[in-house]
């Protein structure tokens, strides 16, 4: 005689088995984390984010900046907001489209990815010890894997 399987012992445990709630969980993880190892610079890890590319790859519309960041143009808004407003970054109409904002950084915002910068190595060098530093290079690349396949 067979014992009748209930539901729970017929349908995968979706939260243990989920790729995005699996991603998302350790996202948030990571984003305390870092917001934490960064709070002298004033801002929040994203904002940091946005201030890093616009340093390292110069000034870009709030489109390409979406598209960098992986979000929808008007969470970067939300995200720039704080940012425009404490002289971090300015945003200006681009010449060529006038739809089109430009955003840079500011010599002040400069500043405040500089004054982040120790605490933000602090939280990569933590990261690669408590996960070892070949796993987190290889975890960084598939980060980047996921974003550049056909489910973006």
């Amino acid at each position: 005689m067979t014992a009748k399987k209930t539901r729970a012992q017929v349908e995968p445990d979706i939260p243990s088995l989920c790729n995005c709630t699996k991603v998302r969980r350790a996202a948030r993880t990571l984003t305390r984390f870092y917001d934490e190892c960064i709070a002298d610079s004033g801002v929040k890890i994203t904002q940091y984010s946005i201030l890093g590319y616009l340093k390292h790859r110069g000034p870009k519309t709030m489109l390409e900046l979406a598209e960098l960041m992986a979000m929808d143009r008007a969470t970067v808004g939300h995200n720039l907001r704080p940012l425009e407003r404490d002289g971090l970054v300015t945003i200006e109409v681009s010449e060529k489209d006038k739809r089109a904002r430009i955003v840079s950084v500011t010599d002040k915002g400069l500043g405040c990815v500089a004054a982040g910068r120790p605490g933000w190595d602090r939280a990569q060098a933590a990261f690669d010890r408590a996960y070892g530093a070949d796993n987190a290079k290889t975890f960084r690349e598939n980060m980047d894997t996921v974003v550049d396949s056909e489910l973006a």
